[in-house]
């Protein structure tokens, strides 16, 4: 039997979807947090935020979470245990999502502007 391969964060490889990029993302198994150093021109107290949300979020309902853009510039909030966590809180960890979203949602959305100007080159004039 081969041993599933993770990457930085602690995500299994095989959960990786092409065209996707991680942001960040915390490993309450490993106790480590990740951030893609491909992201450094994002200012230091919005890295500081991320780090706090992927933290206090593993520590509060366990399993991984990872902060990801998807190919369109969107954001996806993802959180999942491993197959024997019985410690998984998955009713809390949606509601945590929700309330990410809900109390973040200017960052997010400012995340997602640096993510298309920046990464994926569209003019700031046709991103509506």
């Amino acid at each position: 039997m081969s041993m599933r391969e993770k990457c930085q964060c602690g995500v299994y490889m095989d959960m990786c979807k092409e065209k996707r990029i991680v942001l960040c993302g915390a490993n309450a198994y490993e106790q480590k947090y990740y951030f893609n150093e491909q992201f450094a021109g994002i200012p230091e107290f919005i890295k500081e935020e991320l780090h706090v949300i992927c933290v206090l979020f593993t520590e509060e309902v366990g399993g991984i979470f990872t902060i990801v853009f998807e190919e369109d510039g969107s954001i996806t909030l993802e959180t999942n245990a491993e197959d024997d966590d019985l410690l998984y809180d998955e009713i809390s960890s949606g509601l945590l999502v929700g309330e990410i979203r809900r109390n973040r949602q200017e960052m997010l959305e400012a995340l997602q502007l640096y993510y298309r100007v920046f990464i994926l080159h569209e003019k700031f004039e046709d991103i509506s």
